[in-house]
């Protein structure tokens, strides 16, 4: 998802440790067991949600709490920025995890830095959560690829996937991160970048990145399962702009590579000038795919700017979703949460759906019954 009118988070914390150097025990890693995932020895469709923000909350409690929210309502999978890049310091406590300065990145592991993320990851390990962590945004919203740009020589993400230096500063802060969770029983997965795009490229350009970028992280990581945070473009289907391959992804030839664990995709009919009925048969066209390739399908982002229809429209996709647990489809996580920090509410960009609310009934609640 792009945001827009973010407002800074404020960081006044302890130090936490970073994870051990410790083997994590096999059983409880998440993984692929056919089509479907497996949580702590379970197989499953799973749902879960989308909280960019929570890395950057300043309170611990506020981190447990909202933690302890997703565990009583039934959610298993919490999908988190890992990044958080600056191209200036911010100054204060204000959290950042990578600040670019001339042609050099360095990496915060203080207490307005990686140690927040320490946070969210103890309080997932406390309550059963299990976090895809995402390495970079395709857009602006805190620093993205564009962060990159001046460090490293390049004008543009076209340029950034190709670019060597641009790749070696991403993959060692991909590097640092793995190295710190990577025995950490709240690791869901690893997710290579949000949303990312090249318009106009061959496909062939990401799918040489993809491909570079997930056997890399597996070199990091033996165990943990690795996905690539994409919208879900470039496939067979009506089209339209979703199906086309003009935003240079080719679904199929970038979940088949051999270190991508599962597909993911998203939904946002407002944004991309289709109707809200789009919707069921862009989540029968993934799963058809996820199929086709022996992997399995995770509904990752999906909503409407329309509150009146959060229930109605969402759930439908939800029951679509769902009906296809046995063909595909593993798992959906809405975007995105809504809860209480700092004595206020988290940000609303009008998808979102507030802990406690009549929407949260019926698109937690009620889903997580039907799922069983």
């Amino acid at each position: 998802m792009k945001l827009t009118n973010i407002l800074p988070f404020v960081a006044v914390v302890a130090a936490l440790p970073a994870a051990s150097n410790d083997v994590v025990p096999r059983a409880s890693i998440s993984k692929v067991d056919g089509l479907k995932f497996n949580i702590d020895g379970v197989t499953k469709y799973y749902a879960g949600t989308n909280s960019y923000w929570i890395p950057f909350l300043t309170n611990d409690n506020d981190v447990d709490t909202i933690m302890s929210h997703l565990k009583t309502s039934g959610h298993k999978i919490l999908r988190i920025w890992g990044f958080n890049d600056a191209k200036s310091n911010p100054g204060g406590n204000t959290v950042y995890f990578q600040l670019f300065s001339g042609t050099s990145a360095t990496i915060n592991t203080g207490a307005n830095g990686l140690q927040r993320l320490d946070a969210v990851v103890k309080a997932a390990e406390k309550h059963g959560i299990k976090l895809i962590i995402n390495f970079v945004n395709n857009w602006t919203d805190y620093g993205g690829m564009a962060a990159y740009f001046s460090a490293c020589g390049v004008t543009s993400n076209a340029q950034w996937y190709a670019a060597a230096k641009c790749q070696t500063m991403y993959q060692n802060y991909v590097k640092t991160v793995v190295n710190r969770y990577r025995t950490s029983t709240a690791v869901f997965a690893w997710e290579l970048a949000n949303e990312p795009r090249c318009n106009g490229c061959a496909t062939s350009v990401l799918t040489a990145w993809v491909r570079k970028t997930s056997d890399y992280v597996r070199s990091l990581d033996a165990d943990h399962m690795i996905t690539l945070g994409d919208e879900g473009f470039g496939l067979a289907g009506d089209g339209s702009y979703p199906y086309q391959f003009s935003e240079g992804l080719d679904f199929a030839a970038n979940l088949a590579l051999p270190n991508i664990s599962f597909g993911t995709f998203h939904l946002y009919p407002s944004a991309w000038g289709v109707s809200n009925d789009f919707g069921n048969g862009w989540v029968q066209a993934h799963a058809k795919v996820c199929q086709q390739v022996g992997k399995p399908c995770l509904f990752e982002e999906y909503g409407v700017t329309d509150k009146a229809q959060h229930c109605s429209v969402e759930s439908g996709w939800q029951k679509t979703s769902l009906g296809l647990k046995d063909a595909g489809m593993a798992g959906d996580t809405f975007w995105q949460l809504g809860d209480t920090a700092n004595g206020q509410k988290t940000h609303d960009d009008g998808h979102t759906i507030y802990y406690g609310s009549s929407d949260w009934t019926c698109l937690v609640t009620d889903h997580i019954k039907r799922i069983g």
